[in-house]
């Protein structure tokens, strides 16, 4: 019996060098934007953009909210714990795995999610996340729209949410 072997991604060498690898840290998939021709990676620990000027970026994967891909236009969109801006990347068509590989690695800091119980539209989740890296648990509360931390009700769903979770886990 045979296997396909799939070969890791090639990256231009000035590229690879930037990244600054940790023992460990590998490089799973890549692909060039075609609007900014910024070069995205994805390693075993992090998403990483590197910019045509040379600047680099990289997420940890427990940082990624949430992401969406767009197969019509080959673009994924990509929010992060915490707000900021969102990331976003149109590949065009390329021989790349990675919107495979980023659902891959997302999915596997995700150890428990658990949404609020909170009244009428407001939203949000209490989750644990492993740290790819350091292999360590991380809680986050994850507040959507209509959730205010400042509201009481809110501020108790997390407290019992998050009580849960982390019980559930082992962190208490």
């Amino acid at each position: 019996m045979s296997f396909l072997k799939r070969s890791r991604p090639q990256l231009p060498p000035e590229v690879h060098q930037q990244l600054e690898l940790v023992k460990g840290e590998r490089v799973l998939a890549s692909a060039v934007d075609k609007l900014t021709g910024a070069h995205v990676v994805a390693t075993t620990w992090h998403l990483t953009e590197v910019a045509t000027s040379g600047e680099v970026t990289a997420r940890p994967w427990h940082e990624v909210d949430a992401g969406q891909w767009e197969p019509q236009t080959w673009t994924l969109t990509v929010t992060w714990i915490g707000g900021g801006r969102p990331g976003q990347w149109t590949f065009g068509e390329q021989d790349t795995r990675l919107p495979e590989t980023f659902h891959e690695r997302v999915r596997a800091s995700i150890v428990l999610a658990e949404e609020l119980p909170l009244q009428g539209r407001a939203k949000g989740r209490v989750v644990v996340r492993r740290d790819l890296q350091a292999g360590t648990l991380l809680t986050q509360t994850v507040l959507g729209r209509g959730a205010r931390a400042d509201d009481p009700q809110v501020q108790e769903a997390v407290a019992r949410t998050r009580a849960f979770v982390e019980d559930a886990v082992g962190l208490q």
